[in-house]
């Protein structure tokens, strides 16, 4: 990737499609992350409770439906090839799910797997504060860098400019606080209600927790991007 030839901070200039191509690679990502949801949540959630209408075992309808989730999940990881931060992350709580999953207990044991993993990715979100690069960057830089109004550069930026880096590091603690809350429901649920009324509204409890999550940090984002005339 080329780095920006600004010598000053106040020389960043934003890099964003425009026009067509710009509304195609939107409604394309949208797609994308549209049918990422469904294989990853609506397809195991249905599979749990067709599973449940053929008679089939609390305990194993969702082991089945968490084994289901854990290869589609694997598989563009392994052919990916790539060993980064985001991919180790993923990779970790792929694998945790797994472990979990197999670990002899009850069918609400299981049903609290969702909680222990969130909580787990909340701890990394805050302890990332202390690595090479938070991992609200990790996750946001792919989708971001260089479009929809953000500059291009990001790693020449994070080297020079402490408000770019103060970006991530907030948005990185908003992620982790909001984790561990959800993860707090999730045990909640999973402990005091019906077991199948949990899986489905486990699956609720993702789509709520991520659209405050990503409102939140875009007004976050918003705010910064007007200060950004100061870099």
């Amino acid at each position: 990737m080329t780095q920006p030839e600004a010598t000053t901070e106040t020389e960043i200039r934003a890099e964003t499609p425009t026009g067509a191509a710009a509304n195609s690679g939107r409604a394309g990502r949208v797609l994308r992350l549209l049918i990422k949801f469904c294989v990853n949540v609506v397809v195991p959630l249905g599979g749990y409770y067709v599973l449940r209408w053929f008679g089939v075992g609390v305990y194993a309808s969702l082991l089945i439906s968490t084994l289901f989730s854990a290869v589609t999940t694997a598989v563009p990881l392994i052919r990916n090839r790539r060993v980064d931060g985001l991919s180790l992350y993923m990779t970790t709580m792929l694998a945790a799910s797994v472990v979990v999953s197999f670990l002899a207990g009850s069918p609400r044991f299981l049903m609290a797997k969702d909680a222990w993993l969130t909580g787990m990715g909340g701890v990394w979100f805050l302890g990332s504060l202390w690595t090479r690069r938070p991992l609200a960057y990790l996750f946001t830089r792919p989708l971001l860098e260089g479009r929809l109004g953000w500059p291009g550069g990001w790693e020449d930026l994070w080297e020079r400019v402490p408000r770019f880096r103060r970006i991530w590091q907030v948005s990185s603690v908003l992620w982790g606080i909001g984790t561990l809350m959800d993860a707090a429901g999730r045990a909640v649920m999973a402990y005091t209600l019906p077991v199948d009324l949990v899986p489905i509204l486990s699956g609720g409890l993702y789509v709520v927790t991520t659209v405050v999550l990503v409102v939140v940090t875009n007004v976050y984002f918003a705010i910064a991007r007007m200060r950004a005339r100061q870099w």
